[in-house]
């Protein structure tokens, strides 16, 4: 703003002090090649200075920014590429886990059904062993009770035999007939049964 009014106020004192030395007034228009060229190379001279000290600077500043813009990119880039790297390797990870958590199951559910089994077996085993023990237990109580009995019958036989012919019958043969009679009559009755069976 101020510039503007100093330069009008040095024209005008130019062209006072060149109407002064000359006494004619300058014509209005009139191209001076020297100072066109003068003006020329102080503008070359001008911007030589300025792209010495201040384009050199500006185009290092704009480098630099240009290289740290780049850089920049490049590790956005490979941050990205590390990001879609780390969510496939999740992916992956999870998709074992899953895979590994459902064999855990499986096998889980294996064990369990061999351990269900084999105690299904043990109990059928010891229920059977039970079973025939009992049967075994119930067998040789029925021939001791059948034994005792037979005893007692032979006795019995033997005492009404006695009673009938007038004397006692205690030898040994006369137990041994008793027996076997008795051993007959047991036998005759599991004969039947089996040929009922076979009817």
């Amino acid at each position: 703003m101020y510039l503007l009014p100093a330069a009008r106020s040095i024209a005008e004192d130019v062209a006072r002090f060149y109407t002064e030395a000359g006494g004619e007034a300058p014509p209005a228009f009139q191209i001076n090649l020297f100072w066109v060229v003068a003006q020329a190379a102080s503008f070359l001279l001008l911007l030589v200075i300025l792209y010495l000290v201040a384009f050199r600077r500006i185009g290092g500043v704009l480098e630099e920014r240009r290289t740290r813009i780049e850089q920049g990119l490049k590790d956005a880039d490979a941050a990205r590429q590390e990001r879609e790297q780390a969510a496939e390797q999740r992916q992956q990870i999870v998709g074992e886990a899953r895979r590994e958590a459902s064999e855990i199951v499986v096998r889980a559910q294996r064990v369990a059904d061999e351990a269900r089994e084999r105690e299904v077996a043990e109990t059928r085993s010891e229920i059977e062993r039970l079973r025939e023990q009992a049967v075994a237990e119930i067998d040789s109580e029925r021939q001791r009770a059948l034994s005792d009995v037979r005893a007692q019958v032979a006795d019995l036989a033997l005492l009404a035999a006695g009673k009938v012919v007038g004397e006692t019958m205690n030898t040994p043969r006369e137990r041994r007939l008793v027996d076997e009679f008795l051993a007959q009559v047991t036998a005759a009755p599991a004969n039947d049964s089996a040929d009922g069976a076979r009817a």
